[in-house]
């Protein structure tokens, strides 16, 4: 063997140049990583039943959903968690040769089967069905040494401007900013006037259901020999505190009793149950995890 490469040096230097390339090849296109990915499929799911206790959620949105994804093709076991904020995670761990995105598939289609026994609120807010993906390679902090630019007010601004961003950058599979500081309206209500009133939070839910909806109103003279149509338009969804305090709550005898009578109305934070802060200020953290398959240093 090493005669003939001797003998034939044009051979020889061809095959080192071929060994060559295809070294300059590998380090281009394979995958480099300090500890390799060997972590079994999985797939999550997400979602919330807002105002919820942890043993509620866990009685009305995980158990049913664990009774219809249980015995899912491939899957070896599953984990949960509740929290008293109203999230419920489930967690589905799949063989190693099984197809992630098969998987989610398969999943997707047995959450569809429980959502009918959900409560309305979860069914509403929706429940999130996504491939696991690896950990999360890089936070960020952004913070503002401004007061009048508070939490919530710097998570929506990156929600908006920075989140949309950085999941379009090549290699990104997820972004999120951490917490639940979106902007919500908080209805505080007055239990003392309420019981005056004699009012229960499930007819203020009812009314807000009501009055705070999109739909299509409808046209004028669409059915008659008129020659003009109209179509009738209206606000929409409320967006501002007044807004909310003028909804009616109940009217009778000519007094109508609206929401700012039974309930303090203010413009706050979905949920507060995580603050963060940077030297002092309010911050918040930025996420980012990579697409299964893509490289770190890319």
């Amino acid at each position: 063997m090493l005669k003939t490469f001797i003998e034939r040096p044009v051979l020889s230097t061809v095959i080192s140049v071929i060994i060559v390339a295809l070294g300059i090849i590998g380090i281009i296109t394979l995958p480099i990583e300090q500890y390799p990915d060997i972590a079994p499929p999985t797939v999550q799911i997400q979602t919330q039943y807002p105002g919820a206790s942890a043993d509620v959620v866990m009685k009305s949105v995980i158990i049913p959903i664990e009774e219809a994804v249980n015995g899912v093709e491939g899957m070896t076991y599953m984990t949960s968690s509740s929290s008293n904020s109203g999230v419920a995670s489930i967690s589905v761990y799949f063989t190693k040769e099984t197809d992630p995105d098969i998987a989610a598939v398969n999943v997707q289609n047995l959450v569809a089967t429980a959502t009918p026994q959900l409560p309305t609120e979860v069914t509403q807010i929706g429940v999130t069905v996504k491939k696991q993906l690896s950990s999360y390679i890089m936070m960020i902090s952004l913070s503002s040494d401004n007061p009048e630019y508070d939490a919530k007010f710097i998570q929506n601004y990156a929600n908006i401007n920075l989140i949309p961003q950085i999941k379009r950058v090549y290699g990104v599979g997820d972004a999120s900013v951490m917490g639940a500081q979106d902007y919500s309206m908080r209805i505080w209500l007055k239990p003392d006037v309420m019981s005056s009133y004699q009012i229960n939070p499930t007819e203020v839910i009812a009314a807000l259901q009501d009055q705070n909806i999109e739909a299509a109103p409808g046209e004028l003279g669409q059915n008659s020999d008129q020659t003009y149509q109209y179509t009738l338009k209206y606000t929409g969804r409320l967006k501002s505190v007044e807004e909310f305090d003028d909804i009616i709550i109940r009217s009778q005898s000519g007094h109508v009793l609206r929401l700012r009578d039974v309930a303090d109305v203010e413009l706050g934070a979905l949920n507060y149950t995580i603050m963060t802060r940077t030297n002092g200020d309010n911050a918040v953290f930025l996420q980012s995890a990579r697409q299964p398959g893509r490289m770190l240093r890319n």
